[in-house]
């Protein structure tokens, strides 16, 4: 039975965010200049050539004011007070992503108070893990209180990391927000499906303007705030529901947070500095196969949102895993090692074959090989 009033409330969250980025592109000759660096276009992260604006965090927090009037009863004083806790990432972000250069320890740091925030307002954290022991450690309050803006943090952190493609941390926020309002749906709780789904809304008012061309990008204010967003969402859903997995809320963001992990790992094992941008994620190692093997490297405007195509249905897998196990740990457990070994196995594998691929040039003419570096660039 198709739910019209949901239907009319997703409309209403779609076109904000779509004015608001059309407002943002129409007004770019004001504000590009002034928040545009040279470093955006030339750092070892980039995957664009021409500068961009990057206030697409602005029309997601305009969608979540949305979402917070067009919220179910239920839930519509709350998220309105979510939205007030939001600020101070969102604000940081924002700030970032108009040139005022906010230390990563400084986003970091909002975002923990953003976090503490809704805590202290809402009286909500995360009570269990379905691991014997840290359950145990979970029953006091100050430690779990820690532990859940730790948890939040990072997950902000790691949608900040995966935004390097165009659509890449918003197409993975409209998967992992799809996933947690299906398990909403089964956990019996529709309210917070619907508010789910009205995310998914305004995300597909950004992408509209994101993908495939890139004429907005999400920014630090959109990464860390979409991050934000869905890391408490998974919350209230563990804390309302306890039948639903912890393990399985971990499956539905497992790309971003695979990433995040592996970039520390493979930073602290070449004796680099954990924040130290390079050009080694697996989106990253992605466009560089697909420009090596397939486009060559002048197309960079068709490498990178083809890029994003090939990697979505890779980040769908395990949200899907998630949703089928919401409440079954034991396998969502095992289905989290097995993604896990999957990652890393084809990203090791992936390494190995564009190597191969740069090196053979080298061997059979004396210039350079036409490719770009696979090492970290200094």
């Amino acid at each position: 039975m198709i739910d019209l009033p949901l239907i009319i409330d997703a409309l209403a969250v779609f076109s904000i965010s779509f004015l608001v980025c059309a407002t943002v592109l129409a007004t770019r000759g004001l504000h590009l200049p002034f928040a545009h660096r040279r470093a955006d276009t030339r750092a070892v992260q980039a995957a664009h050539r021409v500068p961009t604006p990057r206030l697409g965090g602005l029309a997601l927090f305009a969608g979540l004011l949305c979402v917070a009037v067009l919220a179910p009863p239920s839930l519509s004083d709350s998220f309105m007070t979510f939205a007030i806790a939001m600020l101070p990432v969102f604000l940081a972000g924002l700030l970032e992503d108009l040139g005022r250069r906010i230390s990563p320890l400084g986003r970091l740091l909002a975002a923990a108070a953003s976090s503490g925030l809704v805590i202290w307002f809402l009286g909500v954290w995360l009570t269990r893990l379905d691991v014997p022991g840290i359950d145990f450690l979970m029953a006091f309050a100050p430690f779990a209180i820690l532990f859940t803006v730790f948890a939040v943090v990072g997950v902000c952190h790691a949608f900040n990391l995966i935004d390097g493609l165009n659509g890449l941390a918003s197409g993975a926020g409209v998967l992992t927000a799809l996933g947690l309002a299906a398990v909403a749906l089964r956990a019996g709780d529709p309210a917070l499906a619907e508010v789910g789904l009205m995310i998914v809304a305004a995300l597909i008012g950004f992408l509209v303007f994101n993908f495939p061309a890139g004429r907005i990008f999400l920014g630090d204010a959109g990464a860390y705030s979409l991050g934000h967003i869905l890391a408490w969402l998974s919350i209230g859903l563990m804390v309302h529901h306890t039948d639903v997995s912890p393990w399985a809320m971990l499956l539905i963001f497992f790309w971003p947070v695979a990433d995040t992990f592996f970039a520390i790992w493979r930073r602290q094992r070449a004796g680099r500095p954990t924040g130290q941008p390079d050009r080694l994620h697996f989106h990253q190692l992605v466009m560089r196969a697909i420009e090596i093997l397939v486009l060559g490297r002048n197309v960079r405007h068709v490498a990178n949102p083809l890029s994003t195509a090939v990697m979505l249905p890779m980040i769908a897998a395990p949200v899907i895993a998630g949703v089928l196990l919401w409440n079954a740990p034991l396998l969502a457990c095992l289905a989290m090692i097995a993604f896990g070994a999957l990652f890393v196995g084809s990203y090791m594998l992936g390494m190995e074959l564009a190597a191969r691929r740069v090196r053979v040039p080298v061997m059979h003419r004396r210039a350079p090989a036409p490719t770009m570096r696979i090492e970290v660039a200094e």
